[in-house]
């Protein structure tokens, strides 16, 4: 399977994933925390891919989306955004009433994916 192939499965397996440098518990660098700490805070499991550990993960998804950077968040298979709209959505009360729809029927570990 090839990385955008994986990518394709991963985002259609879990409902939520992100994907960051580093993980949740041990991010490698400040918008990755941000990102994980706002998803934690909403208190819904999610998944996670360290893209650090991936080479191959790391070096196409950002054209899977078309999103340069990292971290990237996925609900139901979509992009919301990066850093500062997964911040947005959590500062305005978004966030987690979108987890929280997202995880209603199939809600998976918080794991790496």
């Amino acid at each position: 399977m090839d990385a955008l192939e994986q990518i394709k499965e991963q985002v259609e397996t879990y409902p939520i994933v992100v994907y960051m440098k580093g993980t949740p518990k041990l991010p490698q660098c400040g918008f990755s925390a941000r990102t994980a700490q706002a998803l934690q805070a909403c208190g819904v499991p999610f998944a996670y891919v360290n893209v650090l550990a991936d080479a191959d993960i790391y070096e196409n998804l950002p054209q899977f989306a078309d999103w340069p950077t990292f971290p990237q968040v996925y609900v139901n298979g979509e992009l919301i955004g990066g850093c500062d709209i997964t911040l947005e959505l959590y500062q305005n009360g978004e966030l987690k009433p979108m987890l929280e729809k997202a995880n209603a029927e199939n809600p998976p570990p918080e794991t790496e994916a």
